[in-house]
Formats: C-alpha cells, structure tokens, sequence
C-alpha cells in the first residue's frame, strides 16, 4: 500500500477563534500552524486564509503574504488554496488564489446546502471555468465532493475534456452525505480506475474517517477547517495534534506518511 498522504486544512473560511483560541488569522499565526503541522506529517497545507480579524478573504495579496510566510518555514510542503471561499462570494473572488500559480488548488464539483439558509453555489458554467483556468495554469484540481454526483460531474467534465486524468478527489463527509464507511466505500468504488481520494471528515466524523482512509488506501484530510476538537470535549491546542494523533494511527498499523515529494510522485504533480 503506498504512503498516507495528510492534509491539514488549517484554517477553512468558517470556524473562529470563538470556537478554538488556537485557529489561525494572521500571516504569522498561519505559518506557524503549516510549519507545525508540516513537522507532524502533513505534505499537503489546503489553505484559506483570513484578515487579521478572522474575516474570510479571497485576496490575492493575501494569499501570497500566507504561501510566502509557509514556504519559507517548510518549503517543500504542497500548499493547496481553496478557491471555495466562503458562502456568498463570487466566482471572479474565489479565483483570485489561481493565479498565484500553486500546485495544487480545489475544485468544488457541484452546489450544496452548507446548514440553515447558506447555500453553496457552484454552477454548471462555474466549474467548467474554474477547471479551465486551472488547466491554462497547470494547477492541478482537488475534486471537492459532498455527495455521489458532484462524482459523476466530474466523470462527465474529464469526458469533454475540461478535468485532466489522472484525477484527485476530496470527500468531504458529514455536511450533506453521511460519514460512514458505507458512504465512502461507495464513493471509492464509484472513481475511475487510476484516481487517488483523501476524506475529510467534518466534525466528530474527522479520526473515523481518517482511519478508515488508512484502511482503505486512501488519503486523510484533518485541520480545523473541518474539526477543532482532539477527542470529545477536547480542543485540539494546535493542528499538529491532530496530524500527530492521524499519523500515529497509520503508523501503527504499518503504514508510513508520505514526505510532501512522495505526495508529489503518488499524486502525479509536476
């Protein structure tokens, strides 16, 4: 079984320090919780980024500030902005990370109820743009999945030629699909032959999931973009604990982390 892939979604757009003192806002608070947990195991930094306030941005500039601040404390780590944004942004907003011309950026496969009256909006004509802007880019797509269609879509838009083989899903499990090993097992069975697949379960969901990626062969996504508690009741004190407790586990059970160039060579980046 090849290497375990873990990506620390550090901050997200949504979770305050309200929830946790320890989520990320500043230039310097994000390089510090990439560089610990780069030094826990993770290859992979999916990052959005904040005001100094906490108030999600899509801004170029400050994308730059943070990927500049993580490369020069681990270099070698995959930095992977999201061009999710948050609820209400639009699509010229979400882009801006893009054109940073990272390795790697998400690419969210279709529209969502994200909880009460948020909605998530991604358009048949926005991810066809977002994909072939990220082909003239070479930036390789994370398929952003929430249930078995967004799939399917991605299946039909590698068919007409706008998401390149070989292609790289996220499962995000607990929003609007369950987080069960039922749920995954379907989604796993349901890629093309040759993809690879992280899960990223949100919440309580966050270590089962992870385990079962172990199991699986699959990837493991964990940060508190998705999940800000280390057991139940437990605040993690940093992302590094997280990916510590996720890496720990593989380990274990016999599987080794993969460095950020192994995730390279496993994910086919360039």
């Amino acid at each position: 079984m090849e290497k375990l892939i873990i990506t620390a979604a550090i901050c997200g757009a949504e979770v305050t320090k309200e929830n946790n003192p320890s989520v990320p806002y500043t230039v310097e608070e994000i390089g510090r919780e990439a560089e610990a947990a780069y030094k826990a195991g993770a290859s992979i930094i999916h990052l959005h980024v904040r005001e100094d306030d906490g108030t999600p941005t899509q801004s170029k500039e400050r994308f730059k500030a943070c990927i500049d601040e993580i490369k020069k404390r681990c270099p070698d780590v995959i930095v992977q902005p999201s061009t999710g944004g948050a609820v209400g942004m639009t699509d010229e907003e979400r882009l801006q990370p893009v054109e940073l011309n990272p390795e790697m950026a998400t690419l969210d496969c279709g529209t969502l109820n994200f909880g009460g009256d948020e909605i998530f909006v991604n358009t048949e004509n926005t991810i066809k743009n977002f994909a072939n802007v990220m082909n003239e880019k070479n930036v390789k797509p994370e398929i952003e999945v929430f249930d078995k269609g967004m799939v399917d879509l991605a299946i039909r838009y590698h068919k007409q030629g706008f998401i390149k083989a070989p292609m790289h899903f996220d499962f995000v499990l607990g929003v609007q699909m369950d987080a069960t090993v039922r749920d995954l097992s379907y989604l796993v069975h349901s890629l093309p032959e040759g993809s690879t697949w992280t899960v990223a379960g949100v919440g309580r969901h966050e270590i089962p999931m992870a385990v079962a990626a172990i199991i699986m062969g699959g990837h493991a996504r964990v940060g508190f973009e998705d999940n800000v508690y280390l057991s139940k009741g437990v605040l993690a004190k940093s992302n590094a604990e997280l990916v510590e407790k996720v890496a720990k586990i593989s380990r274990e059970v016999g599987r080794e982390v993969a460095t950020p160039d192994e995730a390279r060579k496993i994910l086919g980046l360039k």
